[in-house]
């Protein structure tokens, strides 16, 4: 009984949190005589709206709504127009939508449906799921693959810290993984830092995004353990689909002789 593997959040990576906590986990499991091994998991890209100009704004069936980058601080979410910061990934996001995307708000909560993209920067959007939207809630575009890097400059940062632990963690996950590419740029910060073949981690893509199926024998090729991200693949794909993708991925896996872990209820 107990746990075997402590999963360290990278999205809540605080000074000197971690450097606390992996030396007691490595101490008392030695102390205790039990193999346990640390999960280090990246947080991957990020798509939120912004800031509220005033009070959350009623998104009603049928509305017609700005979809945009912020123009400038004051740019924020107020009624007829929701906003995104221009994140280097946001801006991906932004450029990735046509006409007839869908655009998925707090898990699913609410839904847009792009109707006219004006610009790089810009579309206009008609509400096809209302509720009442609040500040920084997280954005889903299940129908595209977003042309941005995997890795963020706080997944690098994050990824140079887990790979520098001694003893070694035993796994790095990569969120939102989409393709096998998305792994290489962690294999590109192991062999920039010279990590010995012998120390590197295993390397867990979680599965997301839809667009993880197309090019899942890519993603397996460079892995050494998959997860099911069921939360956010529970969004983009529906959850109807969530079982079927899910045993199609662990036996997958298996086949291929990865570890894989089920995560999210």
């Amino acid at each position: 009984a107990g746990t075997n593997i402590f999963r360290l959040n990278c999205s809540h990576r605080r000074g000197g949190d971690f450097e606390r906590v992996y030396p007691l986990i490595r101490k008392y499991a030695k102390e205790m005589g039990k193999h346990v091994e640390v999960l280090g998991d990246l947080q991957g890209p990020k798509f939120r709206v912004a800031e509220l100009a005033g009070e959350p704004v009623e998104l009603v069936n049928g509305d017609i709504f700005e979809f945009g980058l912020c123009k400038d601080d004051s740019d924020s979410i107020r009624p007829g127009r929701i906003t995104m910061k221009p994140t280097v990934e946001q801006k991906a996001l932004i450029k990735a939508c046509k006409p007839g995307t869908t655009l998925l708000i707090e898990d699913g909560i609410m839904e847009v449906k792009v109707i006219e993209k004006c610009s790089e920067a810009e579309l206009r959007v008609e509400v096809v799921r209302g509720g009442k939207l609040k500040a920084r809630k997280g954005v889903n575009v299940p129908d595209c693959e977003i042309d941005c890097a995997a890795l963020t400059e706080k997944d690098i940062e994050d990824a140079e810290y887990l790979l520098t632990l001694d003893p070694p963690c035993e796994y790095i996950c990569v969120s939102f993984a989409q393709k096998g590419q998305d792994l290489q740029e962690l294999i590109d910060i192991m062999d920039r830092l010279n990590i010995p073949r012998e120390k590197r981690p295993k390397i867990c893509p979680k599965i997301e995004k839809p667009q993880a199926f197309t090019n899942i024998e890519g993603i397996i090729e460079k892995s050494q353990a998959l997860m099911v991200a069921r939360g956010d693949l529970g969004v983009e794909l529906g959850v109807y689909r969530c079982p079927f993708a899910q045993k199609l991925l662990i036996q997958r896996s298996k086949q291929a002789g990865l570890f894989v872990i089920t995560a999210t209820q």
